[in-house]
């Protein structure tokens, strides 16, 4: 795509990205014009408005921007390499390893609930850690990625199914944290998975070229001087760690990760460091939209956004199935 109507097309989003966050900002149980908004984001008085845009809608705006973001980049790199449109963070085991080590947490130490985020995050990550070493073991395949973390996947939600038979206290528990949601988010739990994102951005940024040499095969590439190998690793761990950071604070969100790559790839038509700048502005968008609609279209009573994207991402994912049934039938 020319640089220009890159630009052009980036700035667009741009300004997207910042009338959605403040039609986000704006939304909520207390009615706020624009300028008692601007007030509670940039004065230090102690007024009921700015009390409220402080410590509880902004928290959740940047909640929603950072959600957005690192499930965006990580479906956009599983898709990437493994060369599979219909693959998103679920595929390779992160949510289930996230729930998983989430709800054994509940079962066996429920009084330690504040450690619940940490403990998703090392489930996650931990959990594509041993994705990465059962593929290494077999052949590296792309399709490999995917049989293992399916396998993985399902392994874990029947443990988890389990566990949720022997104590109805933990599946109660445990329900709010599946969905997945922004309420009550606060910046206390956002500032370490902020750091991990934007490290994982930054890693996954200066290998872009690399990763998309991937997508020519593994002997193309070697050819090339890439090593295969090494940048799998990297860039699934990369993967793991954007989508762990936001299910540690935000529960088990899905298809964020499938759709986002998608609508990138429509927008801009780019290399992969443009589908990157892309999905960043896209996933943030979309997030917002999705928890903003949650609190606003049956209020008083709240849609977590997971719900939300469930009705969003559902419909989507079957469109892209009947697509890929017409291209093989044509």
């Amino acid at each position: 795509m020319k640089k220009s109507s890159f630009r052009h097309k980036i700035i667009i989003l741009v300004v997207i990205l910042m009338i959605t966050i403040i039609v986000s900002l704006l939304c909520g149980s207390s009615k706020m014009t624009i300028i008692d908004c601007f007030k509670g984001l940039f004065s230090f008085d102690n007024t009921p408005q700015a009390i409220i845009m402080r410590n509880v809608r902004l928290p959740r705006v940047v909640a929603a921007i950072i959600s957005g973001i690192g499930l965006a980049v990580s479906g956009l790199l599983i898709q990437s390499i493994t060369d599979n449109g219909l693959a998103s963070p679920n595929i390779i085991g992160v949510n289930s390893g996230a729930g998983l080590f989430t709800i054994l947490m509940m079962f066996l130490f429920p009084t330690l609930y504040y450690l619940n985020p940490l403990v998703a995050f090392l489930g996650a990550f931990l959990t594509t850690l041993l994705i990465i070493f059962i593929t290494n073991k077999i052949n590296n395949s792309k399709v490999t990625i995917i049989l293992a973390g399916m396998a993985i996947t399902t392994l874990f939600n029947g443990i988890i199914s389990l566990i949720t038979l022997l104590d109805n206290n933990v599946l109660s528990s445990y329900k709010y944290f599946s969905i997945g949601g922004l309420n009550g988010v606060t910046f206390n739990v956002l500032w370490l998975p902020f750091i991990l994102i934007v490290l994982a951005l930054i890693i996954v940024y200066l290998f872009t070229s690399k990763i998309e040499i991937l997508s020519l095969g593994d002997e193309l590439a070697r050819s090339l001087g890439v090593n295969s190998k090494k940048i799998k690793i990297i860039a699934m761990a990369c993967a793991s760690c954007l989508a762990a950071a936001v299910v540690s604070f935000a529960g088990l969100l899905g298809f964020v990760g499938l759709i986002v790559p998608h609508i990138t790839r429509k927008i801009i038509k780019g290399n992969l460091k443009q589908n990157l700048v892309c999905s960043i502005l896209i996933g943030a968008i979309i997030m917002l939209i999705a928890d903003t609609i949650g609190r606003c279209l049956f209020y008083p009573t709240e849609i977590p956004v997971g719900i939300v994207m469930a009705f969003i991402g559902g419909p989507f994912f079957l469109s892209l199935l009947l697509r890929r049934r017409c291209y093989v039938e044509n």
